[in-house]
């Protein structure tokens, strides 16, 4: 804990202390290791309790390396599971905890990750804790999270995660990235495990839903009755994770950043910077770190002007994967949606590798809706104008 003084001075704060402001950091104190950079983290660990995941065909090689250092699990293929299809696909899958997060980054901060911070007020030159420290920097950067918008149209992914350990060992080697084959409860639901050694597993119980109250020990019950559907007996919880992610049915891109704080940069999912249907944030936290690291002058006009346009421009470059969304969250009866899934299961995996890494091509998106659609016709073609979900504005 530092001790209170007036004002300290510094180049860069970054207010929060999750994935987004802890990658730029990193890049920061690579790139920049002159910059006296400061986070600020209300909680007692830099990254909460979180486990986030992507495919290695996310990132390209530059990102890839500098984020090598924190990977704890990669596995060679995955799984997916639906009524009546099961199959396991090639692409190498790899997580971050935020066990590693927390190492990585306080070892390149220092006495500069500054815990248990509590913010009171945030300003383009200065941040003010609840303790009436003070800490006057040319950049601030905030990345505490998504910001509530009536500029955004936004389903929900609502999941509990439990790291557990078996009684005895469970033979997977791959993860199952969607085990669509429980009861659909509450929208599209699916359980993901990731098998962390012979004994222990991530199992998380995941709801694409239209509200975002999460039932922590309803789902804690389903967790417990999966695991035993498997076959597997629970020693011990060792952990866990849940939360509340933004999926994207559209909105107007231009109007949520007019309501953003003047010259406060805004980064992670509070610059809505996250792959509209999986809620994925790593790869976007990835480039946007590269691309603050990269300024000529980092200050807070600065990067809020890179990450602004950035999002902006990869909003509206993912048109398509927002109509699929209110295809999933609108053209059919919520517990029909594992249908919309597993088709597209069905495709050939580099599609799925560009899909997930919000890279599809002309061909790809005709390949999606090609064929007998899983949701009714007459439904689809109204979801095709953004007004379905939410009206008035560009998507």
């Amino acid at each position: 804990m530092v001790a209170a003084s007036s004002t300290q001075r510094a180049d860069v704060v970054l207010v929060g202390g999750g994935l987004a402001n802890g990658l730029i950091a990193l890049r920061l104190k690579s790139l920049r290791p002159r910059l006296r950079v400061i986070l600020l983290e209300q909680g007692p660990t830099i990254g909460g309790e979180h486990t986030w995941c992507h495919f290695a065909t996310d990132v390209d090689a530059v990102e890839a390396g500098w984020l090598r250092p924190l990977i704890v699990h990669r596995w060679s293929g995955y799984e997916v599971r639906f009524p009546g299809h099961q199959r396991q696909l090639p692409t190498d899958y790899l997580a971050i905890t935020s066990q590693r997060l927390h190492e990585v980054v306080s070892a390149a901060l220092g006495p500069d990750a500054w815990l248990s911070a509590t913010v009171s007020d945030v300003n383009p030159h200065q941040v003010t804790l609840a303790d009436g420290r003070t800490i006057a920097a040319g950049a601030v950067i905030d990345g505490r999270g998504p910001r509530k918008s009536r500029s955004l149209a936004l389903g929900y992914q609502k999941f509990v995660g439990q790291g557990v350990r078996l009684s005895a060992p469970h033979g997977l080697t791959q993860p199952i990235i969607m085990d669509a084959t429980v009861s659909q409860e509450d929208g599209y639901r699916f359980v993901y495990v990731l098998p962390l050694d012979a004994t222990r597993l991530l199992i998380e119980d995941t709801r694409y839903s239209d509200g975002p109250a999460l039932d922590r020990p309803a789902l804690r019950r389903d967790i417990t009755a999966y695991a035993k559907a498997q076959g597997w007996t629970i020693a011990k919880v060792e952990r866990e994770e849940g939360g509340v992610l933004p999926i994207a049915l559209g909105g107007d891109i231009d109007a949520y950043w007019k309501e953003a704080r003047s010259q406060v940069a805004e980064v992670g999912l509070r610059a809505a910077l996250f792959q509209p249907i999986t809620g994925y944030s790593l790869p976007d936290a990835a480039r946007t770190a590269d691309a603050i690291a990269a300024l000529p002058r980092i200050t807070s006009a600065t990067v809020r002007e890179c990450v602004e346009a950035h999002s902006k421009t990869t909003w509206r470059r993912r048109r398509f994967q927002r109509l699929l969304n209110r295809m999933l969250f609108r053209a059919c009866a919520p517990q029909d949606r594992y249908k919309v899934l597993a088709r597209f299961y069905r495709l050939s995996p580099g599609l799925i590798q560009r899909f997930y890494a919000a890279r599809l091509t002309r061909w790809d998106k005709a390949r999606i809706l090609i064929g007998k659609p899983p949701v009714p016709i007459s439904a689809a073609i109204k979801c095709i104008d953004q007004r379905s979900v939410f009206k008035g504005q560009d998507a």
